[in-house]
């Protein structure tokens, strides 16, 4: 277990759940409905079982390619922790239950599984044919406040896309200094990424602008949420203050020379905004 775990990066869930969380309370709250436990179990089986068969899905197909690298060489496939028939199991078993899932939500959500499937999977690929390979992972991360809220409404809003543009966005920034660790060796052999073709110091600009991006769509959104629900006041807007905080102080962690704290401004400070921005908008939004 530790090593599927592992393989599947589970503590980066943090990154996508509590948008999925903040969807979910869009819907239910619009609906005039009280809490239903059971749908609300059946959201977070869905995000566990579509992102453990996205991320094994990434891990089997780059198996070669982490082989070659140094930094994901001991990775649990290519390591041999995990058999190759073993990854591609364990992907089935995940999909089928993610389309299982969304067959006790609702139909909207059922026949829009595997469309959902093929784009958090399909990133894997990109990445081989487009440096534009960060704005696909913010596009099937974005999918989960529009699919949270789709589970208990039925219907489309505006107000979940627009925090789905500041997830798509905000995702492929920090994708992007993620991706400055294997600049050489993308370029080495032919893979693209933003760092690869524009080079660091560029590729730094693009994500700072990617980001700019994100307070834009959230500030959008926040504009928005009063007329669904007019009692939304400060906290909301000290979340995205907050948030567009943690942006800045991101960036100021890592330069073209320096990458020592990357990890920190990919995994702690983006999984700490996370928390914080929707959780403050959840509690604004209940109180």
């Amino acid at each position: 277990m530790k090593k599927y775990l592992s393989l599947i990066k589970f503590s980066h869930t943090i990154f996508a759940l509590p948008f999925a969380m903040l969807g979910f309370c869009l819907g239910t709250l619009v609906m005039g409905k009280g809490l239903d436990p059971f749908l609300l179990l059946k959201v977070i089986l869905c995000m566990v079982f579509a992102r453990s068969a996205a991320m094994a899905f990434n891990r089997y197909v780059d198996r070669d390619i982490d082989a070659l690298n140094p930094r994901t060489a001991l990775r649990e496939i290519p390591a041999g922790f995990i058999k190759e028939r073993s990854a591609l199991f364990f992907i089935l078993i995940n999909s089928l239950a993610f389309i299982g899932t969304t067959w006790f939500i609702n139909p909207l959500c059922f026949w829009l599984s595997p469309v959902a499937l093929a784009i958090i999977c399909g990133y894997s690929l990109t990445k081989r044919y487009t440096a534009l390979c960060h704005l696909i992972l913010g596009i099937g991360l974005s999918l989960s406040p529009i699919g949270a809220y789709l589970a208990v409404t039925g219907y489309f809003h505006p107000l979940p896309v627009f925090y789905s543009l500041a997830i798509i966005f905000w995702v492929a920034g920090f994708d992007i200094i993620y991706a400055l660790q294997d600049e050489e060796f993308d370029n080495e052999h032919g893979l693209s990424s933003i760092p690869a073709r524009f080079g660091k110091k560029n590729a730094l600009r693009i994500s700072v602008f990617f980001h700019v991006l994100t307070v834009i769509f959230s500030t959008l959104a926040a504009y928005q949420l009063p007329e669904l629900f007019p009692w939304v006041g400060m906290l909301q807007w000290s979340a995205l203050f907050i948030f567009s905080a943690l942006l800045v102080y991101q960036h100021s962690l890592v330069s073209p020379k320096d990458l020592s704290r990357v990890n920190l401004a990919f995994f702690t400070t983006n999984g700490v905004a996370s928390i914080i921005f929707c959780g403050l908008i959840i509690l604004d939004l209940l109180v």
